[in-house]
């Protein structure tokens, strides 16, 4: 066997990149270069700021000489529908029809840098940026028109891509014309405004996915669809824990099957060959031998190792005085909600084809973060960043799990070892294993009430779990949230990675402090909208409330109230949300079915209300998941899920009826659409559950265990 090691040494890192040669690049046609980031830090890191292009340019476009306006953006599509929104857009504000705009994606050497596609921010971040950067482009061409026809420019119209004369229609010049084999980089004085709301064209219309029929006909590409000739495929040595270090190995079983090589890099381990089936019988006959050092902690112990580490505490919101706040409250209320580790099970596991030609490597993955990829490699393998190329096809889902892209490192390492082209795809067990999990975490919240159902004290304690969507939302004079995390010098908390997962711990927050919500109204005997309107000062939540109470026709009720009726509110990515759902609840099983949900969303601007839908849906499914059934087993480092069997996502069979408002906000700017709706369903369901039962639920998901548990309470 045959020991190939990797010369780390020359990384050049990621600063200081050449700007490319777009001549080389893009060919003819009008190359439109603009910056729509200047001045915005997207929560990038500094190595990240320093990594763009000449100028900073984050984005680009090209009018080709037929007329085709391409944008090139660092995003990739993986079911969010940007591939269709951001070109809508885009043709209202070059007026062009929409067929006439095409999206190349997430290629690091045709597309200006982007660090990810994460925090639902493409289109409320980088579509307004475009549409401004399209408005300028606009701008240039009219001026270019005017010199051609001999037009003043404040007496030319667009329409359709077409310049023409408004007194004399027939003179005219269209995009194509003007761009024929010309080559231009221009920037204006004084930038143009973006179009007006009320003469979009494509904006705020209904438009059915681009993708839709590539994708549901099976004509789509994913990483794992593709071919290259010699191509072979990869399985990885893995070790059995995260506490697990490698101590011996005997891979001649491996070399004994068919066709098989072994590559070896130090403890990176793994075995090619051109037929898949062979290289995953020629893994399990490598003999590996193990010592381990173990984390003392499960899925059952976890929370109280949380609430009693040795953690770094850090106040993160506080106003009033906690004091008053009790002395100003009739009734306090304790409570400790609990949320385990939750895997983001795409469909479609981390995947990656690299390939190593002559002195480049090129990586074509399942990534949300393509530039981080490349980064990477960079920095893992040592190349230079010019000799590193990642290509992202269609995503088969992300949730924030493809932020991570350790299956692209180790296809583009296995490419240069072999020389050959490499595919890894991980098995289902692989992708439980390397996820990083939705953080487990515990929230204690300590509130109060007067006598007329205020609430006057919201002492609100954050464990491991995150603050997103920890805001109070209420108007409550006296407030502290207090963030426990990881001490430098403690034992560590969380035995293996976690990160971020759709709408990252909101929907822990938004669980904790929308069930509190429901014990004081309840203990109230106050009606749960009621009291959500009698405590809230913030018209955008007023108006959500009201707007899905009026689309689910709610009748006020004190809880419990034998109905199954829950309501949940609060707000993610600048995304106001709010949500009713009728559930049944089977006392000697414990089964919850979720027979309605009722959602509004007040996300400004809309740009495709039939995009917008599909993700409220998606979300909505997507949190049923998490509510009642998704939960990460583990013992140390063992992690005991390893496929569906243990694991169980939402089915067909349990999708409710699910009707949803999107408010009339079109004078606004965009906000985002992708996370909001799934940050309710967890309270959603625990407040309808104890509407149905009487049950209160403190920790999800809730199981039929767990309910049952909860009903012998009562």
């Amino acid at each position: 066997m045959k020991n190939t090691n990797i010369d780390n040494s020359k990384n050049t890192g990621s600063a200081g990149i050449k700007r490319r040669s777009f001549v080389k690049l893009f060919g003819g046609g009008i190359l439109f270069i603009f910056n729509p980031f200047a001045g915005l830090d997207l929560f990038s890191s500094p190595a990240e700021q320093g990594r763009t292009l000449t100028k900073d340019y984050n984005a680009f476009l090209r009018i080709a000489s037929d007329g085709t306006v391409t944008c090139y953006t660092g995003k990739i599509e993986m079911g969010q529908g940007i591939i269709t929104s951001l070109p809508q857009m885009m043709a209202d504000e070059l007026d062009v029809p929409l067929n006439k705009i095409k999206m190349v994606m997430g290629d690091t050497d045709l597309c200006p840098y982007d660090a990810g596609t994460w925090g639902s921010l493409s289109t409320q971040v980088f579509g307004p940026a475009m549409r401004a950067a399209a408005a300028e482009a606009k701008a240039v061409l009219t001026e270019m028109a005017s010199t051609r026809l001999k037009v003043p420019a404040d007496r030319l119209q667009v329409k359709d891509g077409v310049v023409s004369d408004i007194k004399n229609p027939s003179v005219r010049v269209s995009y194509g014309q003007l761009a024929q084999g010309r080559k231009l980089e221009k920037y204006l004085d004084v930038k143009p405004q973006v179009e007006d709301y009320t003469k979009f064209v494509y904006t705020t219309k209904p438009l059915k996915r681009h993708d839709a029929v590539e994708k549901v006909t099976g004509k789509a590409k994913y990483a794992g669809d593709l071919r290259l000739p010699g191509m072979v495929f990869a399985r990885i040595l893995r070790p059995p824990s995260h506490g697990a270090k490698l101590e011996s190995v005997d891979v001649s079983g491996a070399e004994q099957v068919k066709g098989t090589q072994v590559v070896r890099d130090g403890d990176f381990i793994a075995v090619l060959n051109e037929n898949q089936e062979r290289a995953s019988e020629a893994i399990v006959k490598i003999k590996a031998e193990y010592s381990f050092n173990e984390l003392k902690v499960n899925d059952k112990t976890l929370f109280d190792r949380m609430v009693g580490a040795d953690s770094r505490s850090s106040v993160v919101r506080t106003s009033g005085d906690l004091e008053a706040g009790f002395r100003e409250s009739d009734r306090i209320f304790e409570s400790e909600f609990r949320d385990p580790y939750v895997a983001h099970a795409p469909i479609e596991t981390h995947t990656a084809l690299a390939s190593y030609d002559g002195d480049k490597v090129t990586v074509w993955a399942a990534t949300q973060t393509p530039f981080g990829l490349q980064d990477g490699i960079v920095r893992e393998l040592g190349l230079p960043l010019e000799k590193v190329r990642v290509i992202t096809p269609y995503v088969g889902g992300g949730f924030g799990g493809k932020n991570a892209f350790q299956q692209g490192i180790e296809a583009a390492k296995l490419a240069i070892l072999s020389r050959k082209p490499v595919m890894v795809v991980w098995t289902r067990e692989e992708e439980f294993f390397y996820d990083n999990f939705h953080p487990a975490g515990v929230i204690r919240v300590r509130s109060g009430i007067d006598k007329n159902g205020l609430i006057k004290l919201w002492d609100y304690n954050i464990y491991y779990s995150g603050t997103r969507g920890s805001e109070t939302i209420y108007d409550v004079p006296h407030v502290r949230a207090t963030s426990y995390s990881q001490n430098m010098n403690a034992v560590q908390i969380h035995p293996f990675s976690t990160g971020p997962w759709r709408a990252p711990n909101n929907n822990t927050n938004t669980f904790a402090r929308e069930s509190q919500i429901d014990i004081m109204a309840s203990a109230a005997g106050i009606d749960p909208l009621e009291f959500r309107l009698r405590n809230l000062k913030d018209e955008k939540m007023i108006e959500c409330l009201k707007a899905v109470a009026d689309k689910f026709g709610y009748t006020p009720s004190k809880t419990p109230g034998g109905r199954g009726i829950g309501i949940a509110c609060g707000h993610d990515a600048n995304t106001w949300v709010a949500a009713i759902a009728e559930v049944r609840v089977d006392k000697s099983t414990g089964r919850v079915q979720v027979l309605r949900v009722a959602c509004s969303q007040d996300m400004g601007l809309c740009v495709n209300p039939q995009g917008a839908l599909l993700q409220m849906e998606g979300c909505i499914t997507m949190g049923l998941g998490y509510a009642l059934t998704e939960e990460i087993q583990f013992e140390g480092g063992v992690i005991k899920n390893k496929n569906f069997d243990t694991y169980e996502i939402p089915r067909f069979s349990w999708v409710p009826k699910i009707e949803c408002v999107i408010l009339d906000r079109k004078d606004k700017p965009p906000t985002g659409g992708g996370e909001p709706a799934i940050i309710l369903i967890g309270a959603l369901l625990a407040n309808a559950i104890h509407d149905a039962t009487g049950a209160r639920m403190y920790q999800m998901p809730f199981t039929r265990k767990r309910v049952l548990e909860a009903l012998k309470k009562v």
